[in-house]
């Protein structure tokens, strides 16, 4: 019971230091948004999106899309529940699993999610790698609820790049960040088997999102 006492009041430490951090650092950047008309009306139209990103770029777009009520699919396993506790204090929702491990309860989550309504951010490379390895998950919740997905993707010069498998992007204070998106893709696969196995068209998706984060 200590222990787990002692284990809360670190995660509730740390998830609070990492909140102050990220709208300290975030109220200093410069961000340019680019290639946004196409999601922001479907944002704006509130039809069900999925936003796909890259683990490494998940910190400066938490920050950006920030009280937006989307709703976060976190990991259950190391870190994930200070990544949670961040995201709530950011105004986002969670749900907990992962798209290529215990999937099957976490895809009925998302598809729960866009069947009400909402918007969801999947990182298909999340939570342990290899980085920019595409999951299927992504692309079988698309099929199953026809939610269209749209890439993201943020570049900065002046950031710090953590030494782990994803290659963590933290801009530096005051640094230019550039976020870009896709254009709107959607899976038009017959079954969930098809998406799974045709992801190719979401890995362009998320290049064309990174080329445009670099123009």
């Amino acid at each position: 019971m200590v222990r787990d006492e002692r284990g809360e009041r670190r995660i509730a430490r740390i998830a609070g230091f990492g909140v102050w951090l990220i709208r300290a650092l975030g109220w200093t950047w410069r961000i340019r948004v680019t290639h946004d008309d196409h999601r922001r009306l479907i944002a704006e139209s509130k039809t069900p999106l999925i936003y796909s990103l890259w683990h490494g770029h998940l910190l400066p777009l938490l920050y950006h899309h920030r009280d937006q009520g989307v709703v976060v699919l976190i990991s259950e396993h190391g870190d994930g529940e200070i990544i949670a506790r961040i995201a709530t204090k950011l105004g986002y929702q969670t749900v907990r699993g992962s798209t290529s491990r215990s999937a099957a309860r976490a895809l009925l989550g998302l598809a729960r999610v866009l069947n009400d309504g909402g918007t969801l951010a999947v990182t298909p490379d999340g939570p342990r790698g290899p980085a920019k390895s595409f999951a299927p998950g992504v692309a079988i919740v698309a099929q199953r609820t026809r939610a269209p997905v749209v890439a993201a993707a943020v570049s900065a010069r002046w950031a710090w790049r953590l030494k782990t498998w994803d290659r963590f992007l933290i801009p530096l204070p005051f640094a230019r960040v550039r976020v870009a998106y896709s254009d709107v893709v959607r899976v038009e696969a017959g079954d969930a088997r098809e998406a799974a196995e045709d992801v190719d068209v979401l890995q362009s998706a998320m290049a064309l999102a990174e080329q445009r984060a670099n123009e």
